[in-house]
């Protein structure tokens, strides 16, 4: 399975959040396969900063547990109708989640997020609650 990692779910992995078990079992796996988006790396990066952490670190473990994936023409533009259409029924659903349901179509994958705003669309592994 491929999946999509998305910047909640990497930073309750950095915080040994109560999904990070969940998560380090599913890095482990041989059978599984791991992106992020390189959207991720800014929200990421911004975290950092935030929280006053080493982003290098950060950006180690990512690089060592998926690839990097760049946001193409397409996908930008394919993502402003997944907006649209998702906004619908999740008001606040943002840009850089359409970039990774974009990716998600693309690629027949799931995402893997804890962001309330992913629940219950379709082929996410949902970390919340």
């Amino acid at each position: 399975m491929i999946y999509i990692v998305d910047t909640h779910a990497w930073i309750e992995y950095f915080q040994a959040g109560k999904k990070a078990p969940l998560l380090k079992k599913l890095f482990d796996s041989q059978a599984d396969k791991f992106v992020t988006m390189e959207c991720s790396l800014a929200e990421l990066r911004g975290y950092a900063l935030r929280n006053n952490a080493d982003f290098n670190s950060l950006y180690n473990i990512v690089i060592s547990n998926s690839l990097i994936f760049p946001v193409l023409r397409d996908q930008w533009i394919n993502a402003a109708k997944i907006k649209h259409d998702i906004r619908k029924i999740k008001p606040k659903f943002g840009l850089m989640d359409a970039i990774l349901v974009a990716k998600q179509r693309e690629l027949k994958c799931k995402i893997i997020s804890g962001d309330y705003d992913f629940k219950n669309l379709k082929d996410i592994l949902y970390l919340g609650d």
